[in-house]
């Protein structure tokens, strides 16, 4: 199923503008609006949410905005600067979420994320990325995802919701509540369809198509089909001289899974002759396919490691060709490498007494390609005396880190998510618990080791000042061993209210 995501930047020629003034640029709270000539007016064509919110508004003459605020930042519009803009942006998402990003002009950007998601957490973790990166950097956004370029693009305007996802099916019927105008149609059709009595997508949709056509001519119902999926909305990938690119162009159109392989196979031993002349790996490949249809199907696969291994390189890519459709046939093959580091080849060691480092980048790559990226890491330490914060997630690939945990006690080698509280009777304030009830089941304990003091860390909150807490090692009957703690010292009470809880069971 095709997933399109849709990026709304609304104050984005404002956006722009203070991240090129830099420390310049005015604060925040400041009300900036940008003017340009329109019909030998000059008018407001931008302004960022300051001037919104003082009701300062595109479409404005520039002369009453300056009149209703004396203080109002006042600067030139950029359209050709900002379309310039959209497009290194586009270039930007290219490279880290989507293998077909193109610019949709004038203040956002159009991603085909058919299967790219699962490596930033599913559709959901997807948007919420996306924003996030472009909040990081200033930029105001809002994303849709959605079966249809259309239904993504109106909802992402129409929706004040920063992310919103469309479940597979339901976009006809979301956006048919949506105002007319969602449509991308242009003003002046809006405007009549509004004369008529014509408001919304939906009674769009209940009129007679043959009316509409003649009255509004093709436009309308072409841009309504496009949004309910009867008709196909291509979208024209954004390129980039600089990318490591080779294609395979077709004089007759190719559809067996075989002969796409074996094609597969003639581009990877070109792109890595390309990489390998310019002392490059590659660290995200793209694959996309053209077909006669004016559609583009695409696959996109991760690389832990800079690789310009033929072998693995096609493997992972050969992979994931069961998700490609190619229709009545492809007629272009192109394969790209978005990301690219630099590779240097370790020296081989000479000394055999010593055991070789297994390499378990292909392992990596296999899995975070079919599982996602983010779902695949190892555990490092992080300095920290509380538990569950001594360790963090590290990419499964990265160097060992300098930290190492505590050896004075042993560890549970299964640390719960959250300590569960358990039922006991001990001896206050210093002695383990005589017996202890955890999910329904009493269990007697045999022995038990501890006291181990962990107080809180008051510089993170003021609520771990005074906090305290008692860990014992204990091990029931049946020869379980578990690893239980006590809030407070058993003699304050302001280090904890004496309730104990289980963290972890040793293996």
């Amino acid at each position: 199923m095709r997933r399109v995501v849709s990026l709304y930047l609304p104050t984005w020629p404002t956006d722009r503008l203070r991240r090129r003034l830099g420390a310049d640029a005015p604060s925040p709270e400041t009300p900036v609006v940008l003017v340009g000539s329109v019909r030998r007016k000059r008018v407001v064509t931008a302004a960022d949410a300051a001037a919104l919110a003082l009701r300062l508004y595109p479409g404005m003459a520039a002369t009453q905005a300056r009149a209703l605020y004396a203080d109002l930042q006042v600067h030139d519009a950029d359209p050709v600067g900002d379309a310039a803009g959209l497009e290194s942006l586009a270039l930007w998402a290219l490279r880290r979420y989507a293998p077909i990003v193109a610019a949709d002009l004038p203040d956002g950007l159009v991603l085909d994320a058919t299967g790219a998601t699962h490596r930033h957490g599913g559709d959901q973790g997807f948007l919420e990325d996306l924003v996030a990166q472009c909040a990081s950097v200033g930029i105001a956004a809002r994303a849709a995802m959605a079966d249809t370029w259309g239904v993504a693009h109106a909802l992402a305007r129409h929706e004040r919701r920063a992310t919103c996802v469309i479940e597979p099916g339901l976009g006809a019927s979301v956006i048919a509540r949506l105002p007319a105008g969602a449509l991308r149609l242009p003003e002046e059709m809006v405007v009549a369809l509004g004369r008529l009595g014509i408001d919304t997508v939906g009674e769009i949709e209940a009129k007679p198509r043959a009316a509409l056509a003649r009255r509004f001519g093709p436009e309308l119902t072409r841009r309504l089909d496009q949004a309910v999926g009867r008709t196909s909305e291509p979208i024209e990938p954004v390129e980039a001289p600089e990318l490591l690119q080779e294609r395979q162009i077709f004089a007759e159109p190719i559809g067996a899974p075989e002969t796409i392989a074996r094609y597969v196979l003639k581009l990877v031993e070109a792109l890595c002759a390309d990489l390998e002349a310019k002392g490059l790996g590659a660290r995200t490949l793209d694959l996309r396919f053209h077909r006669v249809d004016n559609r583009i199907e695409a696959i996109r696969i991760g690389l832990a490691r800079p690789v310009r291994d033929i072998k693995r390189m096609t493997r992972l890519l050969c992979d994931k060709l069961e998700t490609v459709d190619p229709g009545l046939g492809v007629e272009i093959m192109v394969l790209t490498a978005p990301a690219t580091e630099p590779l240097f080849w370790k020296p081989v060691a000479t000394d055999l007494t010593v055991a070789a480092v297994p390499d378990v980048g292909d392992l990596v790559d296999t899995l975070s390609n079919r599982i996602g990226a983010r779902r695949l890491y190892r555990l490092a330490p992080a300095q920290s005396d509380v538990p569950e914060r001594s360790s963090r997630k590290i990419a499964p690939t990265a160097e060992p880190v300098a930290e190492t945990w505590p050896t004075r006690w042993p560890r549970p080698s299964r640390l719960l998510v959250r300590p569960e509280p358990i039922e006991t009777v001990a001896l206050l304030p210093d002695q383990p618990p005589v017996s202890f009830t955890w999910r329904g089941q009493r269990r007697r304990v045999r022995r038990a080791d501890g006291p181990e003091r962990i107080f809180g860390e008051w510089w993170r909150r003021d609520g771990e000042l005074d906090a305290v807490r008692d860990y014992f090692q204990i091990e029931d009957d049946a020869g379980e061993r578990f690893w239980v703690f006590r809030r407070g010292d058993g003699e304050q009470v302001v280090t904890g209210d004496l309730s104990w809880f289980l963290h972890g069971l040793f293996g």
